[in-house]
């Protein structure tokens, strides 16, 4: 069986994330087989295995930090929210329905034979497991039901490190306090510390970590700084927070506005463009901000009837209409693809219990149909955009409940995995991630300027970037963090 190492973490958005995707690609580095795993996983941002089986985006990450292809078993349960209140239920890659917080709380334990049944996979493969908790150790109202954090440690015999955010501030409470809380065999599977996110002279806290060590009995194990200028794809609606309060990016070719939608999903769809140099992009948050844009796009969305009701509310619905009118152009991906059509019906609730039957944008020629069964595939096709002679290279996945429907006579575009309308300056797409390819960057320019002639060539590429920053990370990671006297406590 593999040896385990757990990150856990004083509280969410600790980076917890980020350092099992160090560890991921150290461990590679070092000639070991290595996987990640997190049992339990509640993310915005999700995608697809070649299997058609949905999994976190934290775990795909780290599996390709550790240099493998992503499979479900690294994260056999996935919470989608829909709502405030409630989330989609994914179990080992298959949408199981919507539950709320209390029935989730309630249904936890019987999730755990197929937490272990993957885990035991993973460990029969590999010959370390990278694990991650989720939020903290002691949350003393959900440890009785807890598969994820110290009971998952205890089942994969994981030496286990505690990650604390200093940039939150009560850095030197909340590690000494969680060590409080943990029951004495918990304790015991303590390595040690990692102070993350620090600003400013490490030296500084010598006195700190020095108490850190009377109060607790184990080290800290490093200090690892604010990596302002690392980059990895977000998960979740922190990383997505971050990015609205980000000024627009760089000035450049082509400006992007992209609507934020209250149930926005997989956002990440967007990071190769923010990353690419040739475009400057910008979250749109009300009807004013559209008309500075050469192209906006309408992004997935987690509860697509409530989004289309929002749009009308909030007069981004006609403003977008009267954008396309003047000549703007406007994308939809997924659920923003199902926005431009004519009709959105929701007949089963799936997605809604509130809105049956909404009106689209009504911008291209299609209705969508919620279903109960879940559509996940991954894409890898050409598609030739509007006006375009050139195709591109389309890769990604399908994640949607809605199936649409063409109006019959439609004098539209109609490609196997886009639709445009009559006049080119709209188009949709059910692909996730499709911006991820290089060629489809270039289309997109060359659609919004004309031809292929006007597109400035670039260097960039959106893999080799990702490449580039894991190696960056864990350089950083083995700079900071005493990553020896970890793997000593592992036996490596």
């Amino acid at each position: 069986m593999a040896k385990s190492l757990m990150f856990v973490g004083t509280s969410s958005d600790s980076g917890k994330s980020v350092l099992a995707a160090a560890f991921c690609r150290i461990l590679k580095r070092r000639g070991v087989r290595v996987s990640p795993f997190k049992a339990q996983n509640m993310a915005l941002n999700s995608g697809v295995t070649t299997e058609g089986h949905e999994m976190g985006r934290a775990q795909i990450v780290q599996a390709e930090a550790a240099g493998i292809a992503p499979h479900v078993d690294m994260n056999p349960i996935l919470l989608k929210p829909t709502s405030e209140m409630g989330s989609q239920v994914i179990v080992q890659g298959v949408a199981r329905g919507n539950m709320d917080a209390a029935a989730y709380y309630e249904n936890k334990k019987r999730l755990w034979p197929a937490v272990t049944e993957s885990y035991d996979r993973l460990a029969a493969q590999y010959d370390v497991i990278v694990l991650e908790g989720a939020g903290s150790p002691v949350e003393v109202n959900l440890k009785q039901n807890d598969i994820v954090n110290m009971a998952m440690a205890e089942y994969a015999d994981a030496s286990v490190v505690l990650v604390a955010d200093i940039d939150r501030g009560g850095v030197f409470a909340s590690i000494v306090g969680t060590v409080e809380l943990l029951e004495e065999q918990e304790r015991q599977r303590l390595a040690g510390f990692i102070i993350n996110k620090f600003r400013g002279d490490a030296t500084l806290l010598r006195d700190g970590l020095d108490f850190i060590k009377r109060k607790t009995g184990f080290p800290v194990l490093g200090v690892v700084p604010m990596l302002r200028d690392l980059y990895l794809p977000g998960e979740d609606s922190v990383a997505l927070d971050r990015k609205f309060l980000q000024q627009p990016t760089h000035a450049s070719s082509l400006s992007v506005g992209i609507v934020r939608l209250p149930h926005m999903a997989n956002y990440t769809d967007f990071d190769p463009l923010e990353l690419d140099p040739r475009f400057s992009i910008e979250y749109v948050l009300s009807a004013k901000s559209l008309g500075g844009h050469d192209v906006i796009i309408i992004p997935g969305s987690k509860n697509v009837p409530y989004d289309m009701q929002f749009l009308n509310q909030s007069g981004l619905a006609v403003a977008l209409l009267r954008y396309e009118q003047a000549g703007g152009r406007v994308v939809g991906v997924c659920g923003g693809y199902q926005m431009l059509g004519l009709q959105i019906r929701d007949p089963h609730g799936v997605e809604s219990k509130d809105f049956k039957d909404v009106a689209g944008l009504g911008l291209l020629p299609i209705t969508t149909i919620f279903e109960p069964t879940k559509i996940t595939r991954q894409v890898d096709a050409a598609v030739t955009l509007p006006g375009q002679k050139k195709p591109a290279a389309l890769t990604g996945y399908e994640i949607h409940m809605g199936r649409s429907l063409l109006e019959e006579g439609c004098d539209c575009d109609i490609q196997a995995f886009l639709v445009a309308g009559p006049d080119g300056r709209v188009w949709g797409s059910y692909v996730h991630g499709l911006f991820d390819s290089d060629q489809m960057r270039d289309a997109l320019i060359a659609w919004n300027f004309g031809n292929y002639d006007d597109v400035a060539p670039t260097s960039f590429s959106y893999h080799a970037f990702k490449e580039h920053n894991y190696d960056l990370l864990a350089d950083t990671i083995e700079k900071q963090v005493n990553v020896d006297y970890i793997f000593k406590q592992l036996g490596l």
